[in-house]
């Protein structure tokens, strides 16, 4: 008959032991996962970062490469605008009626094509608020309807690339103090229609562009 040589409860010590080590073991695991995915969690959000960040400046490059080439147009469309000012009321002539029917239609299709590649115009309506940064004041009006501050005349139509400034609409404003001249030009001293930091630069051009 065999002798059982191992201690009283050196059997339940070795369990608990056993049990205690497999139990160290997995919360070590757990948190060695947890890591991990926090690692992996991290890594995505960087790498999303950066691939937003290359398509957000891809997109500018895109979008900004044809904007000297735009501003260079701007000259094109304003010809065609004066043009157009100046058209006939009454024309018999047919030859005539076609040459202005064709300018109409080349300046509506050039306006088309800026709208299909993001080139906007800003033409503020008369009574309008205006806005330092798309509008330039090029001289003041006094005593007009207008309120204070607001558009009286547009003179020029601006122009925004996909929200970006390319050149602002020169306006005539309704003078904000009492005793403005009329037709004082705007640069003659601090524009007062200018944001704060455009009026320490002596003017009111968005510098975005």
């Amino acid at each position: 008959m065999s002798e059982d040589n191992t201690p009283p409860g050196s059997g339940d010590e070795a369990d608990a032991f056993i049990a205690e080590a497999v139990e160290a073991e997995l919360a070590a695991l757990k948190a060695e996962t947890a890591a991990l995915k926090e690692q992996i969690l991290r890594y995505a959000a960087e790498a999303e970062n950066t691939k937003r960040r290359a398509e957000r400046e891809a997109n500018d490059a895109r979008a900004y490469a044809i904007q000297k080439f735009a501003r260079d147009l701007l000259g094109v469309a304003d010809n065609l605008s004066r043009a157009l000012a100046h058209e006939p009321a009454d024309v018999a002539d047919s030859v005539v009626k076609n040459f202005v029917l064709g300018v109409e239609m080349t300046e509506k299709e050039l306006q088309g094509a800026f709208e299909r590649n993001g080139l906007k115009r800003i033409a503020p309506a008369k009574g309008d608020k205006f806005d330092p940064h798309q509008h330039q004041a090029v001289a003041e009006a006094p005593g007009t309807e207008v309120a204070p501050g607001g558009v009286v005349e547009l003179m020029q139509p601006g122009y925004e690339l996909l929200g970006r400034l390319v050149r602002p609409a020169m306006v005539v404003v309704a003078a904000k103090a009492a005793g403005a001249e009329p037709g004082k030009p705007n640069g003659a001293g601090p524009n007062p229609y200018s944001t704060s930091d455009d009026a320490e630069a002596g003017g009111s051009v968005d510098r975005r562009a």
